[in-house]
Parts: C-alpha cells; structure tokens; sequence
C-alpha cells in the first residue's frame, strides 16, 4: 500500500479517539467520521493503551485528564514501544499554561495540541494534515 502525499483516503486511516467524557468522545467521533476516517473509542487510560497495541492506529487523539492514567503517563508508554510511532494530538479542556503546553509539545509522539471546546473545522484540517489524506469533497 504505498502512500504519496496528500493521495491517502481518509477510509485507509484509523484515528483512535481517548476521552473520559462520552459526549466529548461522541462529537470528535462525529467529526472524524464525517472526514471519512474510521475511528475506535477508548474511555480511559488503561483501554487508550490497550487499543493502541491491538489496533495500532495512525493517530490518536488523547485527552489529558483520564482515570486509570493520565494522559502524560500514556504518552510516556506509547512511546516505549511499538505504538512509539504512532502521531499523537493532545485535547485537553483544562486551561494549560504556556510552559506546559511546550513541555507537552517537547515529547517525541505529539504532533500538536487542541483545546477543547474543539473545533470541528481546525480539527478536521489537522488530522487531514497529520494523515496526509484528501479532505472529502463537499458536494456543492
């Protein structure tokens, strides 16, 4: 399956989607599947790691504050193994000041960083970005 830039189909890419908060988990599956991406759901840190090593998708999206482990533990393990590859994108409601907003950025499998309320548009244009996919054309 080879994969020039900007030719991969959202269909080809799982994003896979942490979040404790259901409704939260439920929009950004809304907008990434609207993308066209497929998508799988984890609530906590314990199942976020679980399903990176069983499915091992091509980004996660990762909320930082999550029972079982937080999110800084989770980048932490990812990157310790074959999910070390992975694209990671923090969502984070809490308000994160600048120096630990950098320190996040700091770690080698995070690509960027979203505060919530997310955004359906920036999101949606980040991940094609990440992904290197064609967004779906509208029809007019």
């Amino acid at each position: 399956m080879e994969n020039s830039f900007g030719t991969g189909r959202p269909a080809d890419k799982l994003v896979l989607i942490v979040d404790d908060d259901e409704s939260v988990r439920e929009l950004i599956e809304f907008i990434v599947k609207k993308e066209g991406f497929r998508t799988e759901k984890a609530a906590d840190g314990e199942e976020a790691l679980a399903k990176a090593r069983s499915v091992n998708p091509d980004l996660i999206l990762l909320d930082l504050m999550l029972p079982k482990y937080g999110g800084f533990e989770i980048l932490r393990e990812l990157q310790s193994d074959e999910t070390g590859s992975i694209p990671i994108v923090i969502i984070t409601g809490r308000y994160t000041d600048r120096s630990t907003s950098d320190m996040i950025k700091q770690e080698p499998n995070v690509r960027d960083f979203i505060e919530k309320p997310v955004k359906p548009q920036i999101l949606s244009a980040l991940i094609h970005k990440l992904l290197k996919t064609q967004p779906a054309k509208r029809p007019a």
